[in-house]
């Protein structure tokens, strides 16, 4: 067993493609997937903290904020800083358990659901027939002080007086929100029948969140060690939800304002949430300065031979996440926890560019002892030289 390392520079090395004391751990969304309130309730009452408030990290999803001790019970590589809430837009919350957000999308949650839908027909850009129409909606703005307010602060504090990675969370999303904004169905139509206002609209999404990262990245860049740079997604189970032709025509240009702006504003590894069966798109993501790569979900078409992934992507990608959260967590034995991530470990690890979390957030059905069950793996599998 190597020399211990400490929390940033074992995250580090594995992000610079070397092999370090052990595999890196993610939780809670650092920067990969998260874990979910009912999910995060369900480990606090096995862990004997029953009774323990917790805090939502994003509401539409049910995220759970982490508490300092748990990420140090499971010693958790690195911590998150996100931006702070705007001073000039408060959500709307509606009698039926719903709110709109600052987009103007209207979110409910139905009866006995664990989450906040996008309410059918409510998308507020459906009815949009022109730029002109583009031009009249209320977007939010991008130079809202209590976004940044203390944001380097908190980044600076992390990056001096602790050994963790720090993980600046600000991503710039245009396609995800694009859709939800349209309408998915009149959003992909758009994409083919009329590009130029499916165009006009990924630029109006696009350039709020540049002007955001720019100041984000001006503020507190220069401590942070990881920049989440993207979180949307281009694949569903059985392939891309575009096709490659208008994915390079349409999106790629657009995400290569969104590399080209963190390259130039900062020396963090750069790092994008993608789900699904995006093997095609690779090349196109390495090519455009992606560094790290997260969920590699498993389950979908072309993801589950992670040492093929390895072997073909492995010198320039780190692998994020691929711990089967389809199957295997909620529905799985602990053994079959343990030997899925003694598997990934195997398969994406040696070398370095590997840090384990799971695919996408842990839902509320997965049992407690199976989170632990993937955690005590790594301590069991995870360090270096690896046992395979």
């Amino acid at each position: 067993m190597r020399a211990r390392m400490t929390h940033r520079e074992r995250a580090l090395a594995a992000l610079n493609h070397q092999e370090p004391d052990r595999v890196p751990i993610d939780l809670s969304g650092a920067a990969g997937d998260f874990i979910t309130i009912g999910a995060y309730r369900r480990l606090l009452d096995h862990l004997g903290f029953g009774g323990r408030a917790i805090a939502t990290l994003r509401k539409d999803m049910q995220y759970a904020v982490v508490d300092e001790d748990i990420l140090r019970l499971y010693d958790l590589d690195f911590r998150r800083v996100d931006l702070g809430a705007p001073d000039y837009f408060t959500p709307e919350e509606g009698p039926d358990d719903s709110y709109r957000d600052a987009w103007g999308v209207l979110r409910r949650r139905p009866a006995g659901g664990f989450y906040y839908d996008l309410v059918p027909g409510t998308s507020p850009l459906k009815d949009a027939a022109s730029v002109a129409d583009l031009d009249r909606y209320p977007w939010p703005d991008p130079h809202d002080p209590g976004l940044f307010r203390g944001l380097r602060e908190r980044t600076k504090r992390l990056h001096e007086e602790t050994d963790y990675a720090v993980v600046l969370a600000v991503s710039c999303e245009f396609f995800g929100i694009a859709a939800l904004l349209r309408g998915w169905e009149e959003f992909y139509v758009d994409l083919v029948e009329n590009p130029a206002f499916a165009e006009a609209l990924m630029d109006r999404c696009l350039g709020y969140h540049l002007a955001v990262t720019k100041h984000a990245l001006e503020e507190a860049g220069e401590f942070a060690d990881v920049v989440v740079a993207s979180r949307d997604d281009f694949g569903g189970m059985d392939g891309l939800l575009v096709s490659p032709a208008v994915f390079r025509r349409l999106l790629k240009p657009r995400l290569k304002k969104v590399l080209d702006l963190f390259k130039n504003g900062t020396s963090a590894k750069r790092f994008m949430h993608c789900d699904g069966a995006i093997a095609e798109i690779l090349p196109d993501l390495i090519e455009l300065g992606v560094e790290a790569l997260n969920p590699i979900q498993v389950s979908a078409a072309g993801m589950g031979d992670t040492r093929k992934l390895k072997r073909e992507f492995g010198a320039d990608l780190t692998f994020w996440g691929g711990i089967d959260t389809q199957y295997v967590m909620p529905r799985g034995s602990v053994e079959e926890v343990r030997q899925e991530t003694r598997r990934r470990i195997s398969d994406l690890a040696p070398g370095g560019g590997y840090v384990l979390c799971t695919v996408h957030s842990i839902q509320p059905d997965v049992p407690p002892t199976n989170v632990i069950a993937m955690y005590e793996a790594v301590n069991e599998f995870g360090w270096y030289p690896l046992r395979g």
